[in-house]
């Protein structure tokens, strides 16, 4: 039976959707004003994994991932770039596909723009003023009155008095408290027309909080099972989210708040406000996509993830141990998953259990390691099944073997020829050019493994 360690509860929680076999799951997206770093990778591997594992599990899955194209940071960009908004927004939402399609994330049944919303939006807003939550400052911002509202910080766990105006809400003049944040932002003369729409309140654009509380509630009902996020995002965005969409419909929200850990460098928080981020595809360049998104999955979701080169090297070699298992032995016709098997019953524990990629790995790799040993292509049909469900294992071992990063060199037809230098030094009794052919190559980082079938390579 499925567990969740839900954010909102703080404990482990048995998983019971709102309706059987069924799940409604809305993810808090990327804001398209620059490339995605490895932070952004981690939100959406985390719960392409989530949502593929719901879906094992024989649930029917309706996942949205929101996708922000309007926000301060977008137009300050295309401003200085000289180019509209939906320019910018367009490129960097075609560059955010290709990074999430290289690391083998599949692409969520709805990807909502928040543009596309803001009539749901100004419903929603209509709704908090009717219930007296929301007010028209002296600035002319609408703002969402916080204290207002009973269960705010329930899910920050702190009290009103400890909690403070957080990151990307506005302190804006007029406002009655200075945790009150703004639903609607009243029109900037500097600010471009395809950011001004007309509203009850004068001409503007939405605040950020209310872009995923209308979306959510017009893809995926006013009340549903599964709302996910990076820990930035804890406070203030969702714990605002709550506020809006509980005190509009006037019923819960969400029932399981899931929030994966921060990817961090040098023991901070990797972002692009701290400078320290790396993109996806700078890291690309370096490693292959599937080595990215195994060192991913291999450290549970909620814990925080340590970007190092070390790491990542170290991810690649595990990850060629699983592929080098299947490239010994070939699995046989996949025949489906036997969940009562003891590795499958394994793996489908560690997965029930919070999503617990990190064991479910450590099942990968007995199998890899019992292919090893008993040269079974059954055996090798389930480990190559299993890793499946995570996304994994999913390439030719050879071509994974054999394949490198974006700016990897060293050509096939190049290491060939080597090879087969070497194997006619060997012929000759020359041992010694030998030796340096393989001593060359591996400084090269290609792996050279003598075979009865041959000598076969790999990098390392």
């Amino acid at each position: 039976m499925l567990k969740i360690h839900n954010s909102l509860t703080r404990k482990k929680e048995q998983f019971s959707p709102i309706e059987a076999g069924k799940v409604r799951m809305y993810v808090c997206g990327m804001t398209v004003y620059d490339f995605c770093h490895l932070g952004h990778a981690r939100v959406m591997v985390v719960f392409d994994m989530v949502a593929r594992w719901l879906r094992s599990s024989g649930y029917a899955v309706t996942y949205v991932r929101n996708i922000t194209d309007i926000d301060d940071k977008i137009i300050k960009r295309a401003q200085e770039n000289g180019e509209s908004i939906r320019a910018l927004t367009d490129r960097f939402i075609a560059a955010m596909h290709e990074d999430a399609d290289a690391l083998g994330v599949l692409r969520p049944d709805h990807e909502p723009r928040a543009t596309e919303f803001v009539p749901s939006m100004l419903r929603l807003i209509g709704d908090l003023e009717q219930h007296g939550l929301a007010y028209k400052a002296d600035n002319s911002d609408v703002c969402y009155s916080v204290r207002k509202f009973d269960g705010y910080g329930k899910l920050s766990g702190k009290s009103l008095d400890e909690l403070r105006a957080g990151e990307r809400v506005e302190v804006a003049g007029g406002k009655n408290d200075p945790l009150d944040f703004v639903l609607w932002k009243h029109a900037r003369a500097e600010e471009p027309d395809e950011v001004k729409w007309d509203s009850p309140w004068g001409v503007g654009r939405p605040g950020w909080h209310i872009e995923c509380s209308a979306m959510s509630s017009e893809l995926l009902g006013k009340h549903f099972d599964i709302h996910g996020g990076g820990a930035d995002l804890q406070f203030p965005h969702h714990e605002n989210e709550i506020a809006q969409s509980e005190g509009a419909h006037q019923c819960s929200f969400v029932n399981y708040w899931m929030h994966n850990g921060f990817v961090r460098v040098d023991d901070e928080k990797m972002s692009k406000s701290l400078g320290n981020f790396f993109t996806i595809r700078d890291v690309l360049k370096d490693y292959a996509p599937e080595v990215v998104r195994f060192f991913i999955l291999r450290a549970h979701y909620r814990s925080p993830l340590n970007y190092s080169d070390a790491h990542l090297v170290d991810a690649r070699n595990a990850l060629s141990r699983l592929y080098t298992a299947l490239r010994n032995v070939p699995p046989a016709a996949d025949v489906g998953i036997d969940w009562s098997s003891p590795a499958a019953a394994r793996f489908k524990l560690a997965l029930d259990d919070d999503f617990n990629t990190a064991e479910a790995l450590s099942v990968l790799f007995d199998l890899a390691n019992e292919v090893n040993r008993s040269q079974s292509a059954e055996v090798a049909a389930e480990l190559k099944a299993l890793a499946g469900v995570l996304g994994l294992l999913e390439q030719d071992p050879t071509t994974f073997l054999q394949g490198g990063a974006d700016g990897e060199e060293g050509g096939a037809a190049e290491i060939d020829a080597k090879i087969a230098a070497r194997i006619a030094a060997k012929k000759a009794k020359d041992f010694a050019e030998a030796d340096r052919i393989r001593a060359e190559l591996l400084a090269a980082g290609i792996v050279l493994e003598d075979t009865p079938q041959g000598t076969i390579w790999r990098r390392a």
